[in-house]
């Protein structure tokens, strides 16, 4: 019999070199491991998932993946009850890696929610809505609340030595969306589990 509490997957939406998403992604992970209403959150990175670009021949809602790395991230997917997804904005939406990823994962995103961390200049607030939209694309549920680290605090991390508890209302804000996240997460798991 699986845990009644959800399994969690964190997402690190950027591979750059130099880039800023685990700092956000080590935060909130730690946040979320002390919640007892969720079972487990892991961090996955999609450096080690190198997909190439989406090329499968028959849309994935119909087939599973040919490609041999696209099968090892669905398998890494399919056992969780929900994400939270780590996203930077790129030109006023999310890097193409993650966009990528989300194109080779399909039946392993059904009806699970989903909950985002952006950062950037608007906190990433224009990349998430976007994401959101391919989220019920995919039949995922993708909650309210989301935490959006501003240029301000951005900044502040990155380049002046702050830490995230220097903004306190990131931390509400985090609150919030796992908040949502696990209720979510534990009605569709049990949802899921019944059908």
């Amino acid at each position: 019999m699986s845990s009644p509490q959800p399994r969690i997957g964190i997402v690190i939406g950027s591979t750059r070199e130099g880039r800023f998403a685990e700092k956000p992604a080590h935060w909130i992970h730690e946040i979320a491991k002390q919640r007892s209403d969720l079972a487990a959150v892991e961090m996955i990175d999609l450096r080690d998932h190198p997909l190439p670009f989406f090329n499968e021949a028959i849309p994935l809602s119909y087939a599973p993946a040919q490609n041999e790395a696209a099968r090892r991230w669905a398998g890494k997917l399919a056992p969780l009850d929900g994400l939270i997804v780590v996203t930077p904005e790129y030109n006023h939406g999310p890097s193409a890696v993650l966009k990528n990823a989300f194109d080779y994962a399909c039946q392993e995103f059904n009806r699970k929610p989903i909950g985002f961390v952006g950062y950037g200049g608007v906190g990433a607030a224009r990349a998430i809505e976007q994401l959101r939209l391919v989220a019920i694309e995919l039949q995922m549920a993708p909650v309210r609340n989301a935490v959006h680290v501003g240029m301000v605090e951005f900044l502040g991390i990155w380049q002046q030595g702050k830490s995230f508890e220097d903004f306190p209302h990131l931390a509400q804000a985090a609150a919030g969306m796992l908040d949502d996240l696990a209720w979510w997460a534990k009605a569709l798991k049990a949802q899921r589990e019944a059908s």
